[in-house]
């Protein structure tokens, strides 16, 4: 199965999770799957949440990112992998001045 980003309309949703700023996503979803192409804008951030019934992995493509895992904090660089398993919390921050962009993908848990 292919999926086109190219032919998902773009969502911004402000605020996203109690963030700040605008979210921008093309979402693919099933009832398995959540598997997405992201953007934040510059000072943007998805706001601290738990994943009760499924993971979160997140693979940054370009910009400069924090996340904020449980009690920790770690930056995010382009190439890098942040995952975030059920039962966590955690929180994305641009903390750069270009677009934070990024693949993700939130896998339902049975």
């Amino acid at each position: 199965m292919i999926i086109s980003f190219n032919d998902i309309p773009e969502q911004t949703i402000p605020g996203f999770k109690g963030g700040q700023g605008n979210f921008i996503a093309k979402i693919y979803s099933d009832e398995n799957n959540k598997i997405m192409f992201d953007q934040l804008e510059p000072g943007a951030t998805i706001g601290l949440h738990t994943h009760e019934t499924n993971s979160e992995i997140i693979y940054l493509i370009s910009g400069t990112g924090r996340v904020i895992y449980d009690d920790t904090e770690e930056q995010l660089l382009p190439g890098e992998c942040h995952y975030c398993p059920k039962g966590h919390t955690h929180s994305l921050i641009n903390a750069g001045t270009d677009m934070l962009v990024f693949f993700a993908v939130v896998p339902e848990h049975c």
